[in-house]
């Protein structure tokens, strides 16, 4: 037994010091802000993430973690809620952030903080990628095989390639080859969106996924202008003077007020004219009733 524990120990300060320095770390970051999240590095350029943590270092702490020193140091925390099923999430290539930032303004600085690259044979496309009619600029040359391979319809006009037309060579989902990467490179298409994506996060105990804090921006300033329009239409019907209501409610007031005035006959300025336009029909209303009776004006 004591043999079994002197191994043991021996094991553990057998560790790299760069692990035991980062295993100690993850036990006390949890602790000291407000949102963790999770983000999956697969297909991140190293580039990529040294911008991101250039731009956010006062504000975003990143760690590019090994998953079961992670998962055995979150297992000694127990103060932090949902850090267990942020644990279950690691998998693959993964890093962490640690910020005082919401969950969902974090959520949209990164998505905000994303560039479009040249693609990289074995690239995947996320999105379909068309090379568009026009001059390329590029002098006629081995080139040309490029765009035949591409099945892209080319021309040589003015001494240089020109598309034919509208082309459109890769799907969502295909994986980009490395020749039509280089074809689009040298035409300046930067079909890879980069970044770093939250797949999962824990905030104030709650675990959120990445799709929960997706927040399209337009649809919510569309609700809140028309929340917005409601709101005032309300407090106008209800006679609530505010600053926004206090104009056109006094404007209602006045136009009942002149409506009143002229039901009952009162002339005014305002007034006179519908006051003589109302009288005009009830004349005109009181002749034609006594022509009908036999009575006949002079």
């Amino acid at each position: 037994m004591i043999t079994q524990i002197t191994t043991a120990k021996k094991e553990r300060r057998n560790y790299p010091k760069k692990k035991r320095l980062i295993y100690h770390e993850l036990q006390e970051l949890p602790k000291n802000y407000d949102v963790i999240a999770l983000s999956k590095m697969t297909g991140v350029r190293a580039t990529q993430l040294m911008a991101i943590r250039k731009k956010f270092r006062d504000t975003i702490k990143i760690l590019i973690i090994k998953n079961k020193v992670a998962q055995r140091a979150f297992e000694k925390i127990t103060s932090v809620k949902g850090l267990a099923n942020l644990s279950k999430e690691l998998e693959g290539q993964c890093a962490l952030m640690f910020t005082n930032i919401n969950a969902f303004k974090l959520n949209l600085i990164l998505n905000q903080s994303k560039v479009f690259l040249p693609a990289k044979g074995g690239d995947t496309a996320t999105k379909e990628i068309m090379i568009s009619a026009g001059n390329t600029g590029i002098t006629p040359g081995p080139v040309l095989s490029e765009f035949k391979e591409a099945n892209v319809p080319t021309k040589i006009d003015q001494g240089s390639i020109w598309v034919t037309k509208d082309t459109v060579t890769t799907r969502p989902g295909d994986v980009i080859s490395t020749k039509l990467a280089s074809l689009m490179s040298k035409l300046n298409i930067k079909p890879i969106e980069a970044g770093i994506t939250v797949n999962s996060a824990i905030a104030e105990g709650l675990f959120f996924k990445g799709s929960d804090l997706q927040i399209d921006l337009v649809e919510y300033r569309k609700e809140f202008e028309r929340s917005f329009r409601e709101a005032i239409a309300l407090s106008i019907e209800a006679g609530y003077i505010t600053t926004e209501t206090v104009k056109p409610l006094l404007v209602r007031a006045q136009q009942d007020a002149i409506a009143l005035a002229a039901e009952s006959g009162y002339m005014s300025s305002d007034t006179a004219e519908f006051v003589l336009q109302r009288a005009q029909i009830k004349a005109k209303v009181l002749k034609d009733e006594a022509k009908k009776k036999g009575y006949v004006s002079e």
